[in-house]
């Protein structure tokens, strides 16, 4: 089974406060040219993507120059529903196992769309980073917009240690009571700090 956890693409989508408006629109017709064909202009933050470290760091190190590895990897998901700070749990220490791409669920998503969602979102601890980096995960993937607030310094930790956020995952709440499923969160081959991204849970059996 798949479960697809990606915000569909489309004009005026939401973004984030002071982002560019995301436009699509249709630039030709079949009935007037003979064929179809979109045109699509989108901030490399908008919807659900990915955000690498050249996103908040001083490097020059684009999505184009990471293994596609490090987007596929076994997912574990943390339901930590309606809680305003995601701390460290010690049980934590043995659901999170080494190179894990590690899924949140706050239940925040349900308020994609709603002013409300980019500001009053739940964050995470120091101290839960620094156990997503002794466990050298590969992503943490949030149904939020971001782990932090300004000065962004959870952003620096988890990018310091090479570890990529997913923001704005959608239908996280489908993986709730699964025990074993891949993440396939793959960003465009693009020559840019972040991507926008079609993630994918594939549950297994």
């Amino acid at each position: 089974m798949i479960i697809d956890l990606t915000h569909m693409i489309h004009e005026g989508m939401p973004v984030f406060p002071g982002h560019t408006e995301t436009t699509l629109v249709q630039s030709s017709h079949f009935q007037s040219d003979g064929y179809n064909n979109h045109q699509l202009s989108i901030n490399m933050h908008a919807g659900t993507h990915i955000d690498g470290p050249m996103h908040l760091l001083d490097i020059q190190k684009y999505m184009t120059e990471t293994s596609v590895e490090q987007f596929v990897g076994d997912g574990v998901l943390l339901d930590v529903t309606g809680a305003a700070v995601v701390d460290y749990k010690e049980e934590y220490e043995t659901r999170i196992h080494e190179g894990q791409i590690v899924i949140l669920h706050t239940g925040h998503g349900d308020f994609y769309g709603k002013p409300y969602y980019f500001s009053d979102y739940p964050v995470l601890t120091a101290d839960f980073v620094d156990l997503l980096i002794r466990k050298k995960v590969k992503m943490i993937g949030l149904d939020t917009p971001s782990p932090d607030r300004y000065p962004f310094s959870i952003h620096k930790s988890l990018f310091g240690s090479n570890i990529f956020i997913i923001e704005n995952l959608a239908n996280v709440k489908r993986l709730i009571g699964i025990q074993a499923f891949e993440i396939i969160a793959l960003p465009l081959l693009i020559q840019a700090d972040s991507s926008i991204a079609r993630v994918i849970a594939r549950v297994k059996e």
